[in-house]
């Protein structure tokens, strides 16, 4: 039986819409430019693992593109602009508590980002705990964050449905026991998880 809902963060409980944001700084051609170099890169997976320093994170983005050195740092400098609540994260949370379940967050985030929008995390304040990957210099998929959340909160993998937007991320939950949801939009996730969790208590 499911008793704990754990939600990855990024584009699941925030939005951010990366394409958008580089597209309203910049003409599309560039926009395209500075996103290849930063987002999906191995540099951006060490801004989430936060073990370099920011200065060489940012050295490492214009390693990919050096003569867009200025339009990478105003993308850096401008960040805080992409993240946004979304509007049903807190009324998620807490239809879910009113239910009985535990929820938790298990997320690929950078200090950098907490600090320019800790507003965007409101919804946390509402949950029963949860890992962040620079807190333990680790990130998804990895197994050991996982295994780190669990560990942490006493949680039995059956008893845990994981919901995350990104498909490695859903097989590695699945891989350690874990029921997991790929997210695609609150309007089909929604529905479809709150029926499954009525089902089981039937």
């Amino acid at each position: 039986m499911i008793r704990n809902v754990i939600f990855d963060i990024g584009r699941v409980m925030i939005e951010f819409n990366w394409e958008e944001f580089l597209c309203g700084l910049f003409d599309p051609a560039t926009a395209k430019i500075v996103s290849d170099a930063m987002w999906g890169t191995a540099a951006w997976d060490e801004l989430d693992r936060n073990v370099l320093p920011m200065e060489d994170v940012i050295a490492l983005f214009i390693a990919n593109a050096p003569e867009y050195e200025m339009q990478i740092r105003e993308a850096m400098r401008r960040l805080g602009d992409c993240a946004k609540m979304m509007p049903y994260a807190i009324s998620w949370v807490e239809e879910l508590k009113a239910l009985g379940f535990h929820v938790y967050y298990l997320s690929n985030y950078f200090p950098y980002l907490m600090q320019a929008r800790p507003d965007v995390l409101e919804f946390t304040k509402h949950m029963d705990g949860g890992v962040f990957s620079w807190q333990e210099q680790l990130i998804k998929p990895d197994p050991a964050i996982y295994r780190r959340l669990l560990e942490r909160y006493g949680l039995k993998p059956g008893e845990c449905l994981f919901i995350d937007d990104n498909p490695k991320n859903v097989k590695a939950a699945e891989a350690l026991g874990i029921h997991a949801v790929q997210f695609v939009s609150y309007e089909e996730q929604h529905p479809a998880v709150m029926e499954m969790l009525a089902k089981q208590t039937k």
